[in-house]
């Protein structure tokens, strides 16, 4: 009997619904005009929460991973699930869900939940790496969820060839544990972010930074970790 025989198969799937967060009073926009990029390693699971979070609020959002390959975890801890980026999100979960067995353990690890979600929001994961600059131009935010992936942005960034506007981009770490949990505390607090961002109007350079202090002292009291920042141009 196929995968598909026993319904395992994620057709038209609906996009998941997120709790509500409205932008705060002291927006001057009542739409969103900025737009975010949202990174992790293997676009999967903290940057596609934040797709699915940012995306449901009404703001203009892509998302990508870092990594050299997508890597979800296996029935060993030395035995990843590997895939090449550009994979769809449905022909992951066919994969992993091809047997009664296969199906089993990886709807109890999350798994499989993770590729439904990212089916339901785009076709396949992205690498950030591999996109056009004049895509990734287009970002005026970029929100990493982890110190390295920061870092890797940032260098790709400085590396490129600047495009013909060379604009700002303006990147952010929101350092945040590789599990489904915490993905969705962080992209829930990336939304925040996002709404006082989109308040600064056409002045983001120079409110940018005081935004995420402010944010950082504010907002952040439950984690010592510290909000990382770097404007760059492209």
């Amino acid at each position: 009997m196929s995968t598909a025989e026993r319904g395992y198969k994620p057709t038209r799937l609906p996009r998941p619904s997120t709790p509500p967060i409205p932008p705060p009073p002291t927006s001057h926009r009542t739409e969103s005009k900025l737009s975010f990029g949202v990174v992790c390693s293997s676009n999967i699971n903290r940057s596609m929460e934040a797709h699915l979070v940012l995306g449901n609020a009404g703001l203009i959002v892509e998302s990508y991973g870092t990594g050299t390959n997508v890597r979800l975890p296996g029935k060993r801890a030395m035995e990843p699930r590997i895939f090449k980026f550009g994979t769809p999100y449905e022909e992951m979960y066919n994969s992993m869900a091809a047997t009664k067995e296969d199906f089993d353990f990886f709807t109890r690890n999350g798994v499989l939940q993770l590729c439904r979600r990212g089916a339901a929001v785009k076709r396949a994961p992205q690498r950030w790496q591999d996109m056009p600059s004049d895509f990734v131009a287009k970002h005026d935010v970029v929100i990493a969820f982890e110190e390295r992936i920061f870092d890797a942005v940032v260098e790709d960034l400085h590396m490129r060839e600047p495009t013909e506007n060379f604009e700002p981009i303006h990147v952010v770490c929101l350092d945040t544990k590789d599990n489904p949990d915490e993905a969705r505390i962080q992209g829930r607090i990336a939304l925040e972010l996002c709404w006082l961002l989109e308040a600064a109007g056409d002045d983001l350079v120079t409110e940018a930074p005081t935004i995420i202090d402010d944010f950082q002292t504010e907002r952040m009291k439950h984690t010592p970790i510290k909000i990382l920042y770097q404007l760059c141009y492209l």
